[in-house]
């Protein structure tokens, strides 16, 4: 019988208990993924009692305190608190969101946290997103227009053609989406993901922008656009409710309506 195991270096161990403050009436344990490359230790899930009744409602809000008050090694990413930056996507019971927007009270029994799935991880929370900007700066994220236009005018566009940008201008490049793709991890090295084809179907749809066949051209290959196979995870696990999918079957259709 065959028999599947992970290396042993990759083995998640079990880590360190840390327990509430004396007194705590009311907790919720949260279970923690801690790596460190330069350690060459094994990564493992640490545990951290919270104190509710001195603890704000997200998930982020458990994590400031245990690194403020608890363990200040902990190394996660976090900005704005609003849902807006993007920093702090991370897996919350096996789902990729965003820790600022994710209520406790939303997790029934331990809260188990990861970083991004199938991405290096720097420390801890802390995923590497250094390819994925790469992949997101090869499409070109801004608007490209050759056509005059005076100092004093901005480029307009009819109501109509603005609403077509709604679902597209506000993604957060947090990631979630692409480190959800099946398909993304089995081919990051060429398949550009669903965060990445969303922003560029954001330009190809603004009626401003002058260089629609240029990006259809660029995006024209086997692996950057066609590897998508509409398992729809993108979609589900948008923490703005963005439909990532949807961009990309509208590029697909696009590409299929310029050979007619």
């Amino acid at each position: 019988m065959a028999e599947f195991r992970l290396p042993k270096n990759s083995r998640v161990k079990t880590g360190k208990t840390h327990k509430a403050a004396e007194g705590a009436k009311r907790t919720t344990t949260f279970k923690v993924y801690r790596y460190d490359p330069d350690s060459g230790e094994n990564p493992q899930m640490d545990t951290y009692e919270v104190d509710r009744d001195r603890c704000g409602p997200m998930v982020l809000d458990a994590l400031i305190k245990i690194k403020n008050e608890t363990d200040s090694s902990l190394a996660f990413r976090r900005s704005c608190r609003e849902g807006i930056c993007g920093s702090c996507a991370m897996n919350i019971d096996g789902t990729n969101t965003l820790a600022c927007t994710k209520p406790i009270d939303d997790v029934k029994g331990e809260v188990k946290i990861y970083p991004l799935p199938h991405m290096e991880v720097v420390k801890d929370l802390i995923p590497d997103l250094t390819h994925a900007y790469e992949q997101l700066a090869s499409i070109k994220p801004w608007m490209r227009a050759e056509a005059p236009v005076s100092p004093t005018q901005e480029r307009l566009q009819s109501p109509e053609d603005r609403a077509k940008l709604d679902g597209l201008y506000e993604c957060i490049l947090c990631f979630c989406c692409t480190t959800s793709c099946p398909s993304y991890w089995w081919n990051p090295d060429r398949y550009l993901g669903p965060a990445t084809l969303l922003q560029a179907y954001r330009w190809i749809a603004d009626s401003r922008d002058e260089a629609t066949n240029e990006r259809l051209d660029e995006l024209e290959d086997p692996f950057k656009l066609y590897r998508c196979h509409t398992i729809m995870n993108c979609t589900k696990t948008c923490p703005k409710h963005l439909n990532p999918a949807k961009a990309i079957a509208e590029t697909k259709k696009l590409m299929v309506e310029r050979q007619g």
